[in-house]
């Protein structure tokens, strides 16, 4: 998907008046959080900053602005009866004239916001991996695929995600960050027996899922005793991945449910370590 940056660039490419509005602050219930940001020109939109009567009350001032001699405006927004939206807080917008500044400093917002993205290793790209991958790229992550079959993975891969190709997957997460996430779904149970042993004996993950069903955990899990390993560590597991609707095996429906689990993993880690 592209940036608010890239965007930004192309418009003022075209010779378009472009105005950028920021939610500078909130209080109580609102729809977007403190920084989001849209672009508005004269006759289109990118990005959100929340949607229903707020946005357009934004796109009306930003317009306005584009109109007008100023470069900057200011919007304070009780999200109550008066404008008909019923979150209960306060939103302060700031508008402002977008330039080439603006767009490197867009540039380098998204690029802190991607450094800081948590990493996920998706071991395995078999049909499933591929539907994961597709998924998973719309997500805030930084999301690595990897197999050791080149012809496996798509000719056009989803934006953002970096495919891999290595038939030593395990040094890969042995260099993964603390706090990563884990998806394993190889072409062989063998491996994935490996690899999520080692992702659970690491002990700093934010997410350990294993593909298969709960006869495969079983036999993990003796398997992972047979070891030695401490039997604690397998509340770290997830197996099988994606099992809100058992049953159903459609890859692009266990995409979905799996893409939910990581999230929440992932925000359940950060509340734990922060």
């Amino acid at each position: 998907m592209t940036g608010l940056a890239e965007t930004l660039a192309e418009w003022l490419a075209r010779g378009d008046a472009v105005a950028l509005v920021t939610v500078a602050d909130t209080r109580g219930s609102t729809p977007r959080e403190a920084g989001a940001a849209m672009l508005v020109a004269r006759d289109r939109t990118r990005g959100t900053v929340g949607g229903g009567r707020l946005e357009w009350l934004a796109v009306e001032r930003a317009r306005a602005l584009l109109d007008s001699d100023h470069n900057a405006d200011r919007l304070e927004v009780p999200l109550g009866p008066a404008i008909g939206q019923c979150c209960g807080g306060h939103v302060t917008l700031t508008v402002e004239r977008a330039d080439a500044h603006t767009q490197d400093a867009l540039a380098a917002g998204e690029r802190r916001a991607a450094d800081a993205r948590p990493v996920l290793l998706l071991f395995g790209a078999g049909h499933v991996g591929k539907a994961l991958a597709v998924a998973l790229a719309l997500l805030p992550l930084r999301l690595r695929w990897i197999d050791s079959r080149a012809g496996e993975f798509p000719d056009r891969l989803p934006p953002g995600v970096e495919a891999v190709v290595s038939d030593r997957p395990l040094d890969h997460l042995a260099a993964a960050p603390a706090g990563a996430g884990y998806l394993v779904l190889t072409h062989s149970h063998a491996l994935d027996f490996d690899l999520t042993e080692a992702a659970l004996r690491r002990g700093d993950a934010a997410y350990v899922g294993l593909i298969g069903s709960a006869t495969k955990r079983s036999r993990f899990e003796r398997w992972y005793a047979a070891r030695g390993r401490d039997a604690a560590t397998l509340a770290g597991l997830t197996c099988p991945i994606g099992a809100a609707l058992t049953g159903d095996k459609r890859p692009e429906v266990i995409a979905a449910l799996v893409a939910a689990e990581i999230l929440v993993a992932f925000a359940g880690h950060a509340a734990k370590t922060t």
